[in-house]
């Protein structure tokens, strides 16, 4: 009689064998898929941008964007301090030169200015004194010379007759002498009282001389005073529009303060900014086009700001022709300035994985369209549009052009 066995639950010995190989190939299967996961990246193709490098023409420019301003702007600092009394015109005005645009008071200008009269009224007196009491004594001299010759005259003959009749033994020695001692003293007088006359003339030529320099230094500095006074009323330099004006009437003004500027409007310029990368580029009297509706517009760097500020430094460019009829201050543009000639080259569309790699490397998607591999890349100029690629990369190939901040380390993208 035959007798059933029934089958044993549970995991037999050989079940153990069964599982150990399926695990094993489980993590081989996982080695494979997941096991380069720190060098792989998964991503929808969708969120990424990808772009072909072609091969064309590369024009060597840079899109600058700037604003108009005036030629020249003129600024407008106090030369003398006051309190602002009248203002005659507003900010945006158009000004001629010499226009009043503030009046100032200053009480301590005006005391100077009367000390400085009060000064020369006393110079000009001392002056006027001075030149009665040397003309006095030049009169008083004169005089004293002219009655000096007289008698040095008459005791000269009255000598010479003395001594005629002394040699013809007519009169005494004593009389002779007499005459001879009268004849020489008259005459050291008279010498003396010449040389006194010639030293006051000198004297007061020098004197006079000196008091003129001072009266008229004085009067110098009385016409400054009154140049000063005049600085009062705040002018315009030059003609122009009134930019700004910081003032209002009651407001102290403090000499040398900055108080406005004229924008001379007989021109315009446009004043762009320009990222630190082309700073060595960037020379004067590069060639620029500024598009309007339509219709060019050809520009000249004219001056290059070495300063660099936050990546960027500033330059100023000049209309060479014509200029739109309707311009501003204070308008954009989008310019091109053109920094080099332009030359055949492969091209590379611009985006921001220049950011992430710094054009060391790109993402070269495969001919499956399914992978993007990481190749090394070297890149030449650059516009507003392409790269100029100079190594890794043929025309054809596709690369992604996005950022690739969220890419990691990785070297391979999958793309879903």
């Amino acid at each position: 009689m035959d007798i059933k066995i029934e089958k044993k639950k549970g995991l037999r010995p050989k079940h153990y064998g069964y599982i150990a190989i399926g695990i094993v190939l489980f993590l081989v299967g996982w080695k494979m898929v997941f096991g380069n996961s720190a060098a792989t990246f998964r991503t929808e193709k969708e969120k990424l941008s990808i772009a072909e490098v072609s091969f064309g023409k590369f024009d060597d420019y840079i899109t600058i964007n700037g604003a108009v301003a005036p030629i020249s702007t003129i600024y407008m600092d106090a030369y003398e301090g006051g309190r602002v009394t009248e203002k005659l015109i507003e900010e945006g005005a158009m000004v001629k030169k010499g226009d009043i645009i503030l009046k100032l008071e200053n009480s301590a200008l005006y005391e100077q200015i009367l000390a400085s009269e009060s000064n020369l009224a006393l110079k000009q007196n001392d002056l006027r004194s001075t030149k009665l009491t040397f003309d006095s004594r030049q009169v008083e001299g004169q005089k004293d010379l002219v009655s000096s010759k007289y008698e040095l005259q008459k005791l000269q003959r009255n000598y010479e007759q003395s001594k005629a009749l002394f040699e013809d033994e007519l009169i005494s020695r004593e009389e002779y002498l007499t005459s001879k001692e009268n004849y020489e003293l008259s005459k050291k007088r008279y010498e003396i009282i010449k040389l006194q006359t010639e030293q006051d003339k000198s004297l007061r030529a020098t004197s006079l001389s000196g008091l003129d320099t001072d009266l008229e230094r004085m009067q110098k500095t009385l016409s400054m005073v009154y140049e000063r006074l005049d600085h009062l009323n705040v002018r315009a330099p030059a003609d122009g529009q009134l930019g700004f004006l910081d003032a209002e009437i009651g407001q102290n003004i403090q000499q040398g303060q900055r108080i406005g500027q004229i924008n001379v409007l007989t021109d315009y310029k446009i004043e762009a900014t320009i990222d630190e990368h082309y700073i060595d580029r960037v020379k004067r009297d590069l060639t620029a086009v500024l598009d309007r509706n339509g219709k060019e517009y050809q520009l000249r760097l004219r001056k290059v700001y070495p300063e660099v500020r936050n990546g960027k430094f500033k330059v100023d460019l000049v209309f060479a022709d014509q200029k739109p009829e309707t311009i501003r201050t204070g308008q954009s543009y989008n310019i091109k300035l053109q920094l080099g000639a332009s030359n055949d080259a492969l091209l590379l569309p611009r985006g921001s994985f220049f950011q992430s790699t710094g054009g060391q490397w790109i993402f070269v998607v495969d001919a499956s369209g399914e992978i993007a591999w990481k190749r090394p890349i070297r890149i030449g100029k650059q516009n507003s549009r392409y790269y100029e690629l100079l190594e890794g990369l043929e025309a054809g190939e596709k690369v992604i052009t996005s950022n690739y901040d969220s890419f990691g380390d990785a070297e391979k993208i999958v793309l879903k």
